[in-house]
């Protein structure tokens, strides 16, 4: 049994492949770890309002997010860069209100799921140790959105660090494993600084001016405290 195959796409790189059982296996990889972000936060909050029912809610947010944050990733591009990377309709803050609305355990969590299901349905991996980096490290970064979730502009400071954490690990798959793509007379590690924040802080720019916005301000606390209650 094999749980991917190697292939060789139109520009002659060597990607690798989940088969069938592989994408079956990372399915209920998805589903382990929406359970244990369950676990992480059901006790505290369950307490905190004695809501039994709020497992299957959180469930229900969590999952809602991340579908909502792959078909914004996937189907609402503003700008698809040539070599990876793209500007989409707020996904990447779509991902973080699971660190939100539960915390940064819960948001870590859900934002390595995300990384999963783009994983099934998208994958580009030319190294193991990229899958880790792109798909499971960089996207579990946005889940440090909660870090300041009970603070002032919560949101909007937890987001800031989330976006930085994904360029970090971006930077760093872009310096190792992608450093030919490199423009003429460019090293790979300011190659990677500079392409990698040409799409990432320009999306963050866009959604923090939306976020700045007074009229988003308040139904996104109504949204987690109906995530919450």
């Amino acid at each position: 049994m094999k749980f991917y195959e190697l292939v060789e796409n139109e520009w002659g790189e060597v990607l690798y492949q989940p088969t069938l059982l592989g994408k079956i296996t990372i399915g209920v990889a998805i589903v382990l770890l929406l359970s244990i972000a369950l676990l992480i936060t059901k006790k505290k909050l369950d307490k905190k309002n004695n809501n039994p029912s709020l497992s299957a809610k959180q469930l229900a947010f969590c999952s809602m997010a991340m579908a909502l944050g792959f078909v914004l990733s996937n189907y609402f591009k503003v700008k698809v860069f040539p070599t990876g990377g793209s500007v989409t309709l707020l996904s990447m803050l779509v991902i973080c209100l699971p660190a939100y609305w539960y915390g940064v355990g819960t948001g870590v969590l859900t934002g390595v799921a995300f990384g999963f299901l783009n994983l099934i349905i998208d994958p580009y991996v030319i190294h193991p140790a990229q899958l880790v980096v792109d798909y499971m490290l960089a996207f579990g970064a946005l889940g440090l959105a909660g870090l300041f979730a009970d603070k002032k502009n919560g949101l909007m400071k937890g987001y800031l660090v989330a976006v930085l954490g994904r360029y970090f690990f971006a930077v760093i798959s872009g310096w190792i494993f992608f450093g030919y793509y490199a423009w003429d007379g460019w090293a790979a590690l300011p190659y990677s600084l500079v392409y990698n924040a040409s799409y990432i802080f320009v999306e963050a720019a866009i959604t923090l001016v939306v976020l700045s916005i007074s009229t988003v301000k308040q139904p996104m606390i109504t949204i987690r405290n109906m995530a919450r209650s």
